[in-house]
């Protein structure tokens, strides 16, 4: 993928679109093409640029400064930002950068070296994390081509195990939890991460993994009564239905609490069965983790 929509570039610098209408008009740092129908697009190098740019402004210059600087100018900039936050945004810029240009190399070297300086767990919460939720892999999916999603995804997942098999936790819960993703789905990158805040937060998890029959999933649930299970749904079969997947989750659950995220969660609306709770956004999932 080497052209993105000005949606594309407002979900990942969070500059409104709005806004980047009036610095094209003002400003010469972008320069979109135009489809026949006049449509904005914007090239890789186009949104490196706005990524930087929207790092600087959030942090003190004028985009009229800006404007003004070289681009060697705008990168000592970039790196001479001393706020730990400015620090984090601008390593998850770099990976978005590398992600765009499919170079696989530099983007597992930029988490190593976070990794060799801070440690797997900082890396996993300020970098890791931040970087899903931009590019829609944990909720949404459709920010980025999925081709770029998978180049990257498994050095990820590699990261994740890593930080689950090192965590650990102070607190001992007297909570066990059973994650698993049903039939057709293979996103594991919501459950890995949910894995790794439960095993953070002391309690016990069995982890079973992607693609799951649900009669499998009933019989681990009768075997080892678990407190609660907890599944991610991006995108499963096509024809999938949510509704008979609840009814059928009800049952291979004997009454036990369901926590369901992702984006299937985000978009159903209809009553559910009394166990089954939907956790709609990153932010519910730690809350409901944290009140364990």
């Amino acid at each position: 993928m080497d052209t993105f929509t000005i949606k594309d570039l407002e979900n990942l610098s969070g500059i409104k679109a709005h806004t980047i209408r009036i610095w094209e008009q003002r400003y010469s740092f972008l320069k979109p093409k135009r489809t026949g129908t006049n449509i904005r697009r914007y090239s890789n190098d186009e949104l490196k640029t706005i990524l930087n740019i929207a790092l600087l402004n959030k942090y003190g210059y004028k985009i009229s400064h800006i404007d003004r600087m070289a681009d060697d100018d705008m990168k000592e900039k970039i790196l001479s930002l001393s706020v730990i936050q400015a620090q984090h945004e601008r390593i998850i810029n770099d990976l978005l950068a590398y992600m765009v240009d499919s170079d696989v190399e530099g983007f597992e070297i930029i988490l190593d070296n976070y990794i060799l300086s801070r440690g797997i767990e900082k890396t996993i919460l300020h970098i890791i994390f931040p970087f899903l939720e931009k590019i829609g892999v944990l909720w949404l999916t459709n920010h980025i081509n999925p081709a770029q999603e998978h180049l990257v995804t498994n050095i990820i997942r590699q990261k994740l195990i890593m930080g689950i098999e090192n965590t650990g936790s102070r607190i001992h819960l007297q909570k066990t939890a059973l994650l698993f993703l049903p039939e057709g789905e293979h996103h594991e990158l919501g459950l890995l991460f949910a894995s790794y805040l439960l095993k953070r937060h002391g309690a016990q998890v069995l982890y079973l993994g992607a693609n799951l029959p649900l009669d499998d999933v009933g019989y681990i649930v009768k075997l080892k009564n678990p407190d609660f299970l907890y599944t991610h749904l991006i995108s499963v079969a096509p024809h999938f239905s949510f509704e008979k997947f609840l009814l059928s989750l009800k049952a291979q659950s004997h009454g036990k609490p369901v926590i369901i995220s992702g984006r299937l969660a985000q978009l159903h609306k209809k009553k559910l069965p009394a166990n089954i709770h939907l956790k709609k956004s990153l932010a519910e999932v730690m809350e409901y983790i944290s009140a364990l």
